[in-house]
């Protein structure tokens, strides 16, 4: 077992928290890799980076943990036009729904904000008298990288 300290509560930890639910080390230690990933990780990605950090956590830890998150509301699950199989990735709720752009090829994810798609958002919620919980949009293509 390799020894790390946790690092500071993150924004998944200190929701948890407060809605009073229990932190435990290996809990801890998976929020801190979804937080720090950078990038949307599969289920098998997170439990390789946090079996490095605590080497307890196994596969159902890993699964039970993005459960809750889920139920919670504060990570989203995407199949990102399912580029590698039927994988799906785990991402914290953004504060702002945003766009996947996603290569076909290589699998790169890229994300944009747009205001355009708050226009969207907003016509939608007039001329359907919608609440929207959750927005999401994917587009695939292929990368520059990949095009040269």
């Amino acid at each position: 077992m390799q020894t790390s300290s946790l690092a500071p509560e993150g924004k998944l930890e200190l929701e948890l928290t407060a809605r009073g639910i229990r932190m435990t080390r290996q809990r801890r230690v998976i929020l801190g890799v979804i937080e720090s990933a950078g990038k949307h990780l599969d289920a098998a990605q997170i439990l390789r980076r946090a079996s490095r950090i605590e080497a307890s956590i196994n596969r159902v830890t890993v699964y039970r943990t993005l459960n809750l998150l889920k139920k919670q509301g504060l990570v989203d699950e995407l199949d990102l036009l399912h580029v590698r199989g039927d994988g799906h990735y785990y991402e914290p709720r953004p504060a702002r729904h945003h766009l996947h752009i996603t290569c076909l090829r290589c699998g790169s994810v890229s994300e944009l904000e747009s205001a355009l798609f708050e226009r969207l958002k907003g016509q939608v919620q007039r001329e359907f008298d919608f609440d929207i919980t959750i927005a999401r949009v994917e587009i695939g293509g292929v990368c520059s990288k990949c095009r040269k």
